[in-house]
């Protein structure tokens, strides 16, 4: 029998979400998690983000259909948007991160996770989220000057996208610093280097620590 209490919450939520059932799903994300005292962080990374791992395996291997991985995957957004007020914030640093999933890419999720941990690390976040194609990046780029840019991909065939992203950014702003991360980093190992970005996120706690270095604070 499991014993872990947070495995067993995040289990129970992966339950909720696979039924549909947002009102469960929210009530344990916020009255059985983070009103008897789990860590927000613990929330995002050991509740709602390995749910949606295992939400879409179960989709890849065609065991849930797009539908319900959608459904799944919107209770974790819903989710994600009322823990975002209960936030702790660091005082602000003067920093500004632009933060956008690549042209195509639809999974946004831990892009907004990411996008959380750097607020609460007292950056001031530019979260563009899903499928923003590389031209109005680089116009968003330019009208509102971030010191830092992250891109999210997910799926690999997606990859293309980044690099495209990468490229453009590069002729446009060629010292602005680019940090990369997503699940589709697990089946590229080393194409950051090839990329030859500032740095790559693993997860949204790496991307935060990396970030304070990159940018000295």
């Amino acid at each position: 029998m499991e014993t872990d209490p947070l495995l067993v919450l995040q289990k129970r939520y992966l339950t909720a979400q696979l039924a549909g059932n947002r009102r469960e799903a929210l009530r344990l994300i916020v009255d059985e998690g983070l009103l008897i005292g789990i860590p927000l962080q613990d929330l995002h990374l050991k509740i709602i983000q390995p749910a949606q791992y295992e939400i879409g395996r179960l989709w890849q291997e065609n065991h849930i259909s797009v539908a319900q991985e959608h459904l799944a995957t919107a209770i974790s957004q819903l989710a994600l948007s009322h823990l975002y007020r209960h936030l702790p914030r660091d005082p602000s640093n003067g920093k500004v991160v632009m933060l956008s999933c690549v042209e195509g890419e639809l999974h946004e999720v831990g892009a907004r996770m990411a996008a959380d941990f750097l607020e609460m690390a007292g950056f001031d976040v530019r979260f563009l989220g899903a499928n923003v194609p590389s031209h109005h990046l680089v116009r968003m780029i330019r009208e509102q000057p971030p010191d830092l840019l992250a891109l999210s991909v997910t799926m690999t065939y997606h990859l293309p996208a980044l690099r495209t992203a990468v490229e453009a950014v590069r002729e446009a702003v060629p010292r602005l610093p680019i940090a990369v991360g997503g699940l589709a980093f697990n089946w590229a190992p080393g194409l950051e280097r090839e990329l030859g970005v500032s740095f790559f996120g693993k997860d949204a706690r790496e991307l935060v620590s990396s970030a304070c270095k990159a940018l000295g604070v």
